[in-house]
């Protein structure tokens, strides 16, 4: 079977279940979101000298994959997707993050006020992953906005998976002793 299908051919995409909807319907645009950032962290892992760091990404990006799979799942076919033991976003994958961020906030992580990404190249990643991870964040609120979110942990685990990432690379720079 070929990966060319055609069938978007014409702007048009199909979520799980086969529901169609503009490519640049706000539930694709999350979800696609939310693929920019897995890639992000892939790079940011590829970058990184320190097993902790590629260890934890890898973890997250797993997490990614399923938080993926319930975006890219009309509210209307959430029931089916349950049934179809789909595992949903809870509160322990964010609990997973806390651990993360109280382990780093642990160690002896300097930083200043704002940072300048760049003193590194994993640090670097780090940020731009970062970003694309806020860009994601605010995509998954458009759907919260317009009641197309049933599952806010979705949220919280973004908004806290940005908040380690930009902890992270300071840490990397702490670690690398090269702070901007």
């Amino acid at each position: 079977m070929s990966i060319v299908t055609k069938t978007g051919d014409k702007g048009m995409t199909a979520l799980m279940y086969g529901r169609r909807v503009s490519k640049c319907h706000p539930r694709v645009e999350a979800y696609g979101c939310v693929d920019e950032l897995n890639t992000a962290l892939g790079l940011a892992r590829a970058t990184a000298d320190q097993d902790f760091i590629r260890n934890s990404l890898l973890v997250i990006q797993r997490d990614l994959v399923t938080l993926m799979g319930e975006l890219a799942t009309a509210v209307e076919d959430l029931p089916r997707y349950v049934k179809d033991n789909y595992t949903l976003v809870t509160s322990q994958f964010t609990h997973k993050l806390d651990a993360l961020i109280r382990e780093v906030e642990a160690q002896s992580v300097s930083f200043k006020g704002w940072a300048t990404p760049g003193a590194c190249l994993n640090s670097a990643a780090l940020d731009g992953a970062r970003t694309v991870c806020r860009r994601a964040e605010r995509r998954v609120c458009v759907l919260q906005e317009a009641d197309q979110l049933q599952n806010s942990e979705i949220i919280i685990y973004l908004n806290r998976l940005a908040d380690l990432l930009w902890l992270l690379a300071r840490w990397v720079e702490t670690k690398s002793a090269t702070p901007v």
